[in-house]
């Protein structure tokens, strides 16, 4: 587990160099009081271990530019992957203080040893389209969303995909959350393209998107908590959480109807990793505890598995039944995450 005794810890993402896993994780100062307050003071903190248990903190990997600039209010969430090259790259969320840290946009910086890390100047940072996505204003939600930016391979070696926090210019206000999407051919051009998912699949907001395999099975995870989805979804589901969505492809199209909670409340944002023996655990932070206060501290490693339906469909579910979602014994929390 990582627990900071001076910070507070929440959205995260890895690296996994075959010796080491790289943990680059939002963090902001416990001496602000309110956990509210983290999301406008945001940096990316970084750490490393060989077990996903026991981490070392190395120095901050990134913190908000000088302004004027897309991220000079805070840095928030996004992925690392290793470029053809040899060399690291982050894409990451940037607010700037010009526009009150109400318009989200992605960059991206470089690295050669997942340390240091440089600002890519060379990547124009990356807007909302509004001939398909919600812009500033466009609803009664607030702020642009456009964030935690995914970005993978194409299965096929036609480039690269970035997949989206995003929202609608259509549907119900508290129903528009798509996945949105992006494609470049070389890590640093990038064309925003239509959302791989539509609006009215029950989410205000689909957050930390990620696509990965289990057991040879693709899946998409994302988290919305139960404030964040709309009112049909709030009567059917008693919480929110992290998501589970198995899917055919990993380039879709998705539809995130069909997701089921994988967690509830308690944990927030979960990674999908493999361990050193080879099997998927899902890492996760621990959103609150039992009186419904902020942790924000990042679990260990919890294994997953398929559990077979009765009608043929698969759902992933932790292996630990304690840690499934327990609905109706715990509190829902209505803040969004943010960040």
């Amino acid at each position: 587990m990582l627990r900071l005794s001076d910070s507070w810890v929440w959205d995260f993402w890895l690296a996994d160099t075959g010796e080491e896993y790289h943990l680059f994780f939002l963090r902001a100062s416990r001496a602000l009081g309110d956990p509210h307050r983290r999301h406008w003071r945001a940096s990316v903190g970084h750490a490393v271990s060989t077990d996903l248990r026991d981490w070392t903190l190395l120095p901050d990997a990134l913190v908000h530019s000088d302004g004027p600039a897309f991220d000079d209010m805070a840095t928030w969430t996004g992925s690392v992957l290793q470029a053809p090259d040899g060399t690291w790259r982050m894409f990451y969320t940037g607010l700037t203080r010009s526009e009150g840290g109400q318009v989200q946009r992605i960059g991206s910086a470089t690295s050669r040893d997942l340390t240091t890390w440089t600002p890519d100047l060379g990547m124009t940072p990356l807007s909302a389209d509004a001939r398909w996505y919600e812009k500033l204003g466009g609803s009664s939600w607030q702020g642009e969303h456009w964030r935690d930016p995914w970005v993978f391979a194409d299965p096929g070696g036609d480039g690269w995909h970035m997949l989206v926090t995003a929202r609608a210019v259509t549907g119900e206000d508290d129903d528009r959350g798509v996945i949105g999407h992006a494609t470049s051919p070389d890590l640093q051009h990038w064309t925003v393209r239509e959302p791989l998912s539509r609006p009215g699949a029950g989410f205000g907001q689909l957050e930390v998107l990620q696509v990965a395999e289990v057991e040879g099975h693709p899946v998409v995870l994302f988290s919305c908590l139960h404030g964040e989805l709309s009112a049909a979804s709030r009567e059917r589901w008693a919480s929110g959480g992290v998501w589970a969505l198995p899917v055919d492809s990993v380039v879709g199209p998705f539809d995130p109807s069909r997701a089921q909670l994988l967690t509830d409340h308690r944990l927030y944002v979960g990674r999908l990793v493999r361990d050193r023996a080879g099997r998927s655990v899902l890492l996760a932070f621990h959103h609150d505890d039992a009186h419904g206060d902020f942790v924000g501290e990042i679990s260990d490693p919890m294994p997953v598995q398929w559990q077979v339906q009765d009608d043929g469909s698969r759902r992933l579910v932790l292996e630990d039944e304690q840690l499934r979602p327990a609905g109706d014994a715990h509190p829902v929390p209505t803040v969004p995450s943010g960040g």
